[in-house]
């Protein structure tokens, strides 16, 4: 491609919403526009990103037996109604009524269509295990987009969905899905991807991993061991945490005028927060009170208890509902609490230590010596603590490292969670019919792009993985005069039959705009030829990202850009 042909300006400054180094060099490059908050045009070199991907993928789903098909992007509600999905999922599903007044919503997920596929092809355990994938455009209703494409609302994902005969047949494949998308993020040239033990949230199923791309740009909280042996979202993440046990001392009310934080209390008495329980109040979906309770040092970890609990939704409950189970805000403890009105769950932290100081439910005192076992016997005991950095690992037991990452891809177990719902079944040996056992294996696709520029860049722009890189090389014709442009057109067109995909930069412009202008492009290998270069018969060479230049004879530079791509390429192998 010639670059006075090319569709896609580069541009000097950077935008004045963009906060993420993918976001600014995405704009600046030339890859994408804004059309609307959360939505993008591609411009040519960011859809041959794209494309090499999307390529990447499709032979790594087809290596482990994926046949592709493509589903609707506009689905009836219908099909999530019989899911139990339409009525439990948020804003974030866009809903709609077609000219017909049929209900319709835009799919942000395919779980629901793929099973309103496969049960009426699949209805036998002789054409089971199977496995259907597609690329696809998919809508999110983002209430806060942000960051280019790491959090938009229309995104091209690559969904797969595995239906088993049984739970075993699952796990063998879900291990196969999982090394699949090792070599995936290998290939793409992710230089740091970890998998990470993750909470299903609304796509349900017990077993789920993440992929994240660490960079400190990344919306996810993880925590790593030291060696690796122990990767997991902060969503679910645990640690071995001792606490220490002590005889019971008798329960004894305190005076403690104003003192409703931790720290003022905690103060106040001459402790330290680990020496107190804290409450805290939330309300479900439902209305419902629920009082947690966890000790002073440690915080509430929400998605924790919202799996416990089964609930899609928690908000801070206000004073008067507090009020309202007997307990005092700010002062609140489980003691004498009318549990028809609240439900009360503690933390092991408040179950495993010994004589805290918890609140009296009245105004300006606590109690000293609470012990759970002995003052509120029969609670539900739970881990709803929040990991933090530093914290023991429970495998290694070395201190946890927290990392920042952006989840580029998602796998989980779904087992009969919507088989059962849509009655997805198949028939077995003896005629017996019972529902498929799925899994499902997502990965964000323009989110991936940007993930590599987070972790592969320099103070110009995005260095490309030759892999994904939108050409191999770019040749750059300086001062075209004295035989330069015969010869840059030599070159290019010798290295384009050849096979190399060649960016030419023909627009005769200054050395400094050029540059300026390939950094942003960031394509891996540079050719550059001029008047001077050209007296000897050579061009110049270049690494993108490197400072060293090397001369190469004309002559020699076929076979030197084939044998050096290949090379690179080799770097990427699975």
């Amino acid at each position: 491609m010639r670059m006075t042909r090319l569709v896609g300006r580069r541009i000097k400054e950077d935008p004045r919403d963009a906060q993420t180094v993918s976001h600014k060099f995405l704009i600046r490059g030339g890859y994408i526009r804004p059309v609307s908050a959360g939505i993008y045009s591609l411009l040519p070199v960011g859809k041959r990103i794209i494309e090499k991907i999307e390529k990447i993928v499709r032979e790594e789903m087809d290596a482990i037996e994926g046949q592709e098909v493509l589903m609707p992007v506009v689905l009836p509600a219908e099909l999530w109604e019989e899911s139990g999905r339409y009525g439990s999922v948020g804003a974030e599903l866009l809903r709609f009524k077609d000219r017909n007044d049929k209900s319709m919503l835009l799919g942000m997920t395919h779980e629901e269509a793929v099973v309103h596929l496969i049960r009426s092809e699949v209805s036998s355990y002789k054409q089971l295990p199977v496995m259907l994938y597609q690329l696809q455009t998919k809508y999110r209703d983002e209430a806060r987009p942000r960051a280019g494409l790491i959090r938009v609302r229309e995104f091209t994902m690559k969904d797969a969905y595995s239906f088993h005969t049984s739970q075993e047949c699952l796990e063998a494949y879900y291990e196969r899905a999982h090394e699949a998308y090792v070599r995936i993020f290998k290939r793409i040239g992710l230089k740091s991807c970890v998998s990470i033990e993750s909470n299903s949230g609304m796509m349900g199923g017990k077993i789920s991993h993440e992929f994240m791309a660490v960079a400190e740009s990344g919306e996810d909280t993880i925590f790593m061991s030291p060696c690796g042996q122990y990767r997991a979202n902060r969503e679910i993440a645990y640690a071995a945490w001792k606490y220490e046990k002590s005889a019971p001392l008798p329960l004894e009310k305190v005076h403690t005028p104003d003192k409703k934080t931790i720290e003022d209390v905690a103060a106040f008495l001459g402790l330290k927060p680990e020496n107190t329980g804290k409450a805290v109040f939330f309300r479900d979906e439902k209305g419902s009170l629920i009082f947690a309770m966890i000790r002073g040092d440690f915080e509430v970890n929400e998605s924790k208890l919202k799996n416990y609990l089964k609930t899609n939704e928690l908000t801070y409950a206000d004073d008067n509902l507090i009020r309202s189970c007997g307990a005092e805000p700010g002062y609140a403890s489980p003691l004498a609490l009318d549990t028809s009105k609240v439900r009360i769950v503690i933390d092991n932290s408040i179950a495993q230590s010994s004589n805290l100081v918890v609140g009296a439910n009245e105004a300006d005192h606590h109690y000293k010596n609470f012990n759970a076992g002995r003052d509120l016997p029969g609670a539900e005991v739970i881990d709803i603590a929040t990991v933090r950095d530093g914290d023991p690992c429970p495998v290694t037991g070395q201190p946890l490292m927290m990392r920042r990452g952006i989840e580029v891809g998602n796998i989980f177990q779904l087992g009969t969670k919507y088989s059962a719902a849509m009655k997805c079944e198949f028939l077995d040996k003896d005629g017996k019919s019972h529902p498929m056992i799925m899994g499902c294996y997502g990965i964000g696709i323009g989110r991936s792009m940007a993930s590599v520029i987070e972790q592969s860049y320099d103070n110009y722009g995005p260095i490309w993985p030759i892999t994904i890189s939108p050409y191999h090389v770019q040749l750059c014709s300086l001062n075209p005069k004295d035989g330069v442009t015969e010869t840059a057109d030599k070159i290019y067109s010798e290295l384009s039959e050849s096979g190399i995909e060649v960016l030419y930069d023909d627009r005769g412009e200054k050395a400094g705009f050029m540059f300026s202008d390939a950094d942003l492009i960031g394509i891996p290998f540079r050719i550059i030829i001029s008047p001077k270069t050209l007296q000897n018969n050579q061009i110049e060479f270049k690494r993108r990202g490197e400072k060293d230049v090397t001369m190469i004879n004309i002559p020699e530079l076929g076979g030197f850009i084939k044998e050096t791509v290949a090379a690179e390429f080799a770097k990427y192998k699975a």
